[in-house]
């Protein structure tokens, strides 16, 4: 019997607000452990939350994005369960009356094109961090670290639309690249401010029926997710096939073993216990907020690649890698718009620019070769100034000091050699020293052009015009 699997996303996705979304503490990462509290994220009797407008523009943004309704009147709800690292006892959420829903987002992937229904999108605080002791200095304790409680989510629902692990990772990093194009979050999966857990279940293909489902955690990239529901669709599958039973569960992902294992049970859905929170008016909407928010929605990934193939040309891997950040889009439009090269540009930032950077660990923002530098050494290249050859050398120089390509051209006399009478001079020396291979290159071995280009090349250290230097070679060959 052949099987399909169903897979839905909850993605959770802090908010780049400074911050917190019910109180003025810091949301900055990285100091020290519950250095940034107060008496609301601690939840201390008597301390009331005071919602953060930055946050709900965040969220109508990211609904708009997605294509979301956004319900015009929401409610605050405390969900209620007991973790360490949640000292309230609940957590601030939205249950039945979320700020959006009913969204899409299409996704692409080797089988093509599809939208993904996206249930709703939510706010919601975030919890605390337990940090696990391991060695017995600390007696194999837990702490417990609370900079983090009170973080403004956005809780993004996905429908049970994929339908494999290459699905759920295109929207995933779909859903990301909207994200960080609204520069509403930094998307860093490492620091868990952009974290999935995924539902998946399996059943017969053609069956309606939902199977019962598990759920993934601890999944921190791209990989884990894809290795991780792959692992999981075959454990179910082989269970089933077995005459055994998938049980509803909560499974950890063990990326070290490439398997999933049962953290706990889930036999029958958590009872949270939800109720509106009494602290907090329902939040209200305006037509104006949307219509704001609305205005400063930038070019979306999407729209922005089907643009740069059909605009520019370029094949639709190019389109892909190009957008794949905003301030590389636009790094790349700039370079366009001062070349008038669309491909020769697209050659030059994916090739030499992303190689160099990733060689840095670097990101575009940082790159010390600014887009209108970038142009003038490809249009040295297009004038014939310079040969291709020596202008990877020159982008080398330009990228390790900050400097212009026609300085470091004019210092090191790197100006491409076009005298005749240099190149025949240069030309006659490597003929007279390879005599056999002209021969065997007048009796037919026509491949051999390229042996002597490379000698005369070589013999001008890479300054040569190598449409001339062909020109002449094939000359002085035929005489």
């Amino acid at each position: 019997m052949k099987y399909e699997a169903v897979i839905g996303l909850e993605i959770h996705s802090q908010l780049l607000t400074n911050t917190k979304i019910f109180c003025g503490c810091s949301t900055r990462f990285g100091a020290a452990p519950n250095s940034q509290v107060c008496p609301v994220c601690l939840g201390l009797p008597g301390a009331l939350p005071v919602l953060n407008g930055k946050a709900v523009e965040f969220a109508v943004e990211m609904g708009l994005a997605v294509e979301c309704t956004i319900n015009r009147e929401s409610v605050f709800a405390r969900k209620n369960y007991f973790y360490p690292d949640l000292p309230k006892g609940y957590q601030i959420s939205q249950y039945d009356k979320p700020l959006a829903e009913h969204g899409t987002l299409q996704i692409e992937t080797d089988d093509g094109r599809r939208n993904i229904g996206v249930t709703r999108i939510h706010m919601e605080e975030d919890a605390g961090k337990l940090i696990h002791g391991e060695g017995a200095e600390d007696g194999g304790h837990s702490f417990v670290d609370l900079n983090r409680a009170c973080t403004p989510l956005i809780e993004i629902v996905s429908e049970p639309d994929m339908r494999t692990p290459e699905e759920a990772v295109a929207y995933l990093k779909g859903m990301r690249d909207i994200i960080l194009y609204l520069g509403i979050s930094d998307g860093n999966m490492e620091e868990g401010s952009f974290r999935c857990d995924a539902n998946i279940s399996i059943r017969p293909v053609g069956q309606t029926t939902l199977g019962t489902k598990a759920e993934l955690k601890n999944m921190n990239s791209f990989k884990f997710i894809k290795d991780g529901l792959a692992y999981e669709i075959e454990r179910q599958i082989d269970l089933i096939e077995g005459g055994g039973h998938v049980v509803q569960e909560t499974r950890l992902f063990d990326s070290a073993r490439g398997i999933t294992l049962a953290m706990r049970g889930k036999e029958e859905a958590h009872d949270y216990r939800y109720f509106p929170e009494p602290d907090l008016k329902p939040l209200v909407i305006t037509e104006e907020l949307i219509e704001r928010a609305r205005k400063s929605l930038p070019e979306l990934p999407v729209a922005k690649k089907e643009r740069f193939i059909k605009e520019y040309e370029i094949p639709t891997y190019d389109a892909g890698v190009l957008i794949s950040s905003r301030v590389l889009a636009e790094y790349y439009e700039a370079v366009v718009k001062a070349t008038a090269e669309a491909k020769l540009s697209s050659n030059w930032v994916m090739g030499e620019v992303l190689r160099a950077l990733k060689e840095d660990n670097r990101e575009i923002g940082e790159c010390p070769v600014s887009a209108h530098n970038l142009a003038e050494l490809i249009l040295m290249v297009k004038k014939g100034i310079i040969s291709n050859t020596i202008a990877k050398e020159v982008f080398a120089e330009m990228y390790k000091t900050g400097g212009k390509a026609h300085e470091i051209v004019s210092k090191k006399g790197l100006s491409q050699i076009s005298d005749e009478s240099a190149l025949v001079a240069v030309i006659d020396e490597v003929l007279s020293k390879n005599a056999d291979s002209v021969e065997r290159y007048k009796a037919g071995e026509q491949k051999l052009l390229g042996f002597f280009v490379g000698q005369v090349m070589k013999g001008t250290k890479g300054q040569a015009n190598p449409g001339l230097v062909n020109k002449l070679l094939k000359e002085r060959l035929k005489g």
